[in-house]
Formats: structure tokens, sequence, C-alpha cells
């Protein structure tokens, strides 16, 4: 695990901070043993809103070491005490977020070859002017593979295009009303965003609503419709409001480290000759087994079937291209045939960490920050994440019920007040 240089302040209910209750500290005092360290380095006060990130550079190299620490108030038992906390150490840069309007006295401690020195500051949080919602405020992107839902969910109506495609999904997924949107197999993608950080505090931070539900008659328990998908995270840090240059961090669920999961999984979709003739197999739902044709960066390749219950085009009409490619992190199957005779497919809901895969009141679809991690497999700590990538992470059909398709219904911040 590499060691981070920025670390992150993120405020709850300061709980494994609370260090002691202390008098409030209302000046802005040096205490300096003498050297060369500078006389100033913080600003007298800093201001921000409320889940958004303050940055503060100490102005101090890393040749110092430093310890960043808060004093506020608190009421504990109905009497309001003062609380100092410890919240970072050895980092030049503190990233500071709060859910709370209230002041926060700040004391950086700097020590540079035995000698000492504190600064102090306040920093205000307060109230955004603007109310926040707490659901999700936009959607950026939508790109489904290919599905049996596909075109319906949302509904392509002729002419429609990328841009109007996205809008539809926006119409689905923004606010607390929000209904569905599919991503069809392996890859398919949506995008989205809300308009504050979600907070990086201790325990799970946010929800992803989906359709997953538990089998009446699966007999392996946490069973039945699950379809996971892969949860990318990314925090805002040019502040812009949109997830260009910002980098992504894949949520490191149960199967992560597992030798089952394929990473860097490539798959490529072909568009299908809608009027060619269908191939149908021995099963009455299998319309024509050779559908949509399929191949993967490992060596392996198939087609999609169609099925009765499905008329429409499973592959994107709004897209132009004869053929296109996604990638991503592959999960292991994870539907098989209960029944043993296709009647009853069964999907079993991995631990933690994925989208889609356990029922929205379930504590299995709530996802933790702090499973972020970079594209080398090592953890990270983000002050709090803006923007949110979900993809289909499976790529099998499970017999009449086709192919697993990530659905997303909605998402919300857990820790909104």
């Amino acid at each position: 695990m590499k060691k981070n240089s920025i670390k992150i302040l993120t405020l709850g209910f300061a709980s494994s901070l609370l260090i002691g209750l202390v008098a409030c500290k209302s000046d802005r005092e040096e205490v300096d043993s003498g050297g060369s360290l500078p006389g100033k380095t913080l600003d007298d006060q800093y201001s921000v809103s409320r889940y958004r990130v303050l940055d503060i550079d100490s102005k101090l190299g890393l040749d110092s070491k430093l310890t960043w620490s808060i004093s506020a108030k608190k009421i504990v038992d109905n009497k309001e005490v003062v609380y100092d906390s410890i919240i970072a150490k050895d980092v030049p840069k503190l990233e500071f977020i709060s859910r709370y309007a209230k002041n926060y006295a700040l004391t950086l401690t700097a020590e540079t070859n035995g000698v000492s020195k504190k600064y102090t500051s306040q920093i205000i949080v307060n109230k955004e002017v603007k109310a926040y919602s707490k659901y999700i405020a936009d959607v950026f992107d939508y790109r489904p593979a290919v599905g049996q839902f596909i075109n319906e969910i949302p509904e392509y109506a002729t002419g429609d295009t990328q841009d109007k495609m996205i809008k539809k999904a926006k119409e689905s997924l923004v606010g607390g009303n929000s209904t569905m949107v599919t991503l069809g197999g392996f890859g398919g993608y949506v995008v989205f965003g809300f308009d504050h950080t979600i907070p990086n505090y201790d325990g799970r931070d946010f929800k992803i609503l989906g359709n997953a539900f538990w089998g009446n008659e699966a007999i392996e328990e946490r069973a039945g419709s699950c379809e996971p998908g892969i949860i990318m995270v990314a925090y805002d840090r040019n502040k812009n409001g949109k997830p260009d240059e910002d980098e992504w961090y894949e949520i490191a669920g149960s199967e992560y480290f597992k030798d089952t999961t394929i990473r860097n999984y490539e798959i490529t979709y072909f568009k299908p000759d809608e009027n060619k003739e269908p191939v149908p197999g021995a099963e009455f739902w299998q319309t024509d087994t050779q559908y949509i044709k399929w191949q993967d960066n490992q060596g392996v390749s198939g087609f999609k079937t169609r099925n009765t219950f499905h008329a429409q085009s499973y592959y994107p009409l709004w897209f132009s291209e004869m053929s296109y490619s996604l990638k991503g992190t592959r999960l292991k199957d994870n539907f098989y045939d209960q029944s043993g005779t296709g009647t009853y497919w069964v999907g079993k809901s991995y631990a933690y960490g994925y989208a889609d895969n356990a029922p929205n009141n379930d504590d299995a679809s709530n996802i933790d920050i702090s499973w972020a991690i970079d594209k080398y497999g090592n953890y990270v700590k983000l002050p709090g994440i803006d923007f949110v990538k979900v993809y289909t992470g499976i790529n099998q059909e499970a017999g009449w019920l086709g192919e697993v398709s990530t659905e997303v219904a909605g998402a919300y911040n857990l820790h909104f007040k």
C-alpha cells in the first residue's frame, strides 16, 4: 500500500477522533521554541460550505513533522462541551469536510530539527445557500451494453441521439422519485453525480438502488435475482462540477482480490442484422440463439440470444457504429440453474461492494468510500466523492431470464442531514 501524500479529515460525530475535553481557544497564538520555522503559515480564517471540501496548505515541506488538530463545541448529555481532536499527521496539505454548519478552531503543530511551533486558525463552515439534495443530481453519461431491456428502459424513440438518451437516463435517476435504467450485459454503464460531496466518514457512506430481490424458492441464503455491478467513484478535485480530469477509483468489493475475478476484461458487441433468418433453439423462449455476436480479449466468443419475451432490438439503436467495446473488471458468474431443468435460475448475492447485488433495504447495497482503490490495487483515502460510475460486472446468460444485467434505480448520501 502506498503512503498517501494528502491526509483527509471527514467530520461525522468525531467519535474516533475524540481525545479529550478542553477549553476553547479564542485567540490566534503562535508558540515558538525558537528555530527556523516561519512566523506565520496559516490564514487567520477559512470559510467553506458544509459538504464541500476545503483545501488548506501548510506551506511547509515534508521535512517538518506536522500535526493537524481541531477544537469545536459539542452537545453531550444536554450540556455543551468542547473537544479536541487530532485529525491528521505528517502531511503538508489538509482536505477538510464537515456536514455541520459550525466553527472549528484549527491548530497546526510543526516540528523541524527539534524546533516546534504552533499555528492557529479558524474554519467557518456555513450552511449552503441553495439546499442540497441527498439524491442523484445529474447524469453525465449512459452507454449500455446489449440486452433484452435495451431501447425500453429508458425508451428509445426514432431519431434519439446519445445526448437525448443521456437526458432520458437523467429523467429516470435524478431526485427522490427515481425510476430505473438498465445497463445491459457486461460493461454497460451509467455515470451520475451529486450536488455536494458525499463525505468519507467511518462506516458506509452512500446507497445505490437497484431491483435485486431474494428468491422465495431459493435454497441458498441471500440468493434470488442479484445482478452485481462494479462501482467506480471520483472526487471532484478540480472543483468544476464535471467528471472530466478527475481520477476514477474502483470500489473493491468482496470479490476484487479473488482469483476468480478478471481485471482488464474487454468485450466487443457486433450490430446484428435484424432482418436475418433467426436460428431458434430447443426451448420455446429461444427465438434466435445466434442473434448478437460478441467476442472478448480472453479468446472467447459467442452469441447473445434473443428471447420470445422481448421483440425490440437488443442493440442500442442510437449507436451508429457496427460494433463497440466495453471493458472493466469481470466478476465470476453468479447465476445457476437450481432446478436442473432450466425452469428456476438463481443469482447469488456477493458479500458487499456492488450495485444491484442485494435488495435496497439490505446493508449490502450500502457502499463505503474507504473501499476505493487505485489502478494499482492500492487503497486510497478520499475526502469524499462527487461522481459515481456503475457498470455490469457479469458476462453471463441465465437461461430464459436472459443476460445478467445490472439495473440502477437511484442513489443517495447515507449521511445527509
